[in-house]
């Protein structure tokens, strides 16, 4: 068997809308200004209380653990209001490749995601993708990323072996996290890290439509 981990944000869905208007909202109910989107965007994928730190590491720990609660109320209250696809809706393709790989019979498909458990079952519920994916590891039982935690897990969980598992993200947190954990690391161009941050990648895909012959690419190359 193989198995293909996807990350979620930035991969998947294009979220950033959502992200940056919680974090904004977040930042202005404690009277400050808040980072430029391109630095929000530069920590989507790490937990929370890590991203934090990462966006505004002078300021007092009680100061940052009420920036990720007031980001967290904001982003429920957002994804409630707009509905969960529709706040963080599919690349282009995506849904297609994960129905294409779903079908496989010796694939099988899982996450590794800073989200928290509730934020991702919203996600898989609002896109109607349960049942999609055998091992989901979120941010409420791991290290943040790049640690191998969430990877060396899901392989644990579905007796996956390190050569025959790939990491698709756009991050550089998923790709330093795909070659702490010994396994492929494919890097989606069309995420929130540019490219040039996505060296520990073993391949870069322009798009969905040249996931499936990476893939094959990858796992001839093992074979």
């Amino acid at each position: 068997m193989k198995l293909v981990i996807f990350d979620v944000d930035g991969t998947l869905v294009d979220s950033q809308g959502l992200i940056v208007a919680s974090m904004c909202q977040a930042f202005a109910e404690e009277g400050l200004q808040a980072p430029a989107r391109e630095a929000i965007l530069g920590i989507v994928g790490l937990s929370l209380d890590v991203a934090m730190f990462k966006l505004v590491p002078e300021y007092a720990l009680a100061q940052r653990v009420r920036l990720v609660d007031g980001y967290k109320a904001a982003y429920m209250h957002l994804r409630a209001s707009q509905g969960a696809a529709q706040s963080s809706p599919f690349y282009p393709g995506a849904y297609e490749a994960l129905t294409r790989l779903r079908a496989r019979d010796d694939v099988l498909l899982g996450v590794a995601t800073g989200k928290s458990r509730r934020g991702l079952d919203k996600l898989i519920a609002g896109h109607g993708l349960e049942g999609y994916f055998v091992t989901t590891q979120v941010a409420d039982d791991h290290p943040s990323k790049p640690h191998p935690s969430m990877i060396e897990t899901a392989m644990l969980e579905t007796g996956v072996a390190a050569a025959e598992t790939v990491m698709i993200g756009d991050t550089s947190f998923d790709m330093d996290m795909a070659a702490a954990a010994g396994v492929t690391g494919l890097g989606a161009r069309w995420g929130y890290h540019d490219v040039a941050r996505l060296s520990a990648a073993s391949q870069l895909i322009e798009d969905f439509g040249a996931l499936d012959g990476a893939l094959e690419e990858v796992w001839e190359l093992q074979s």
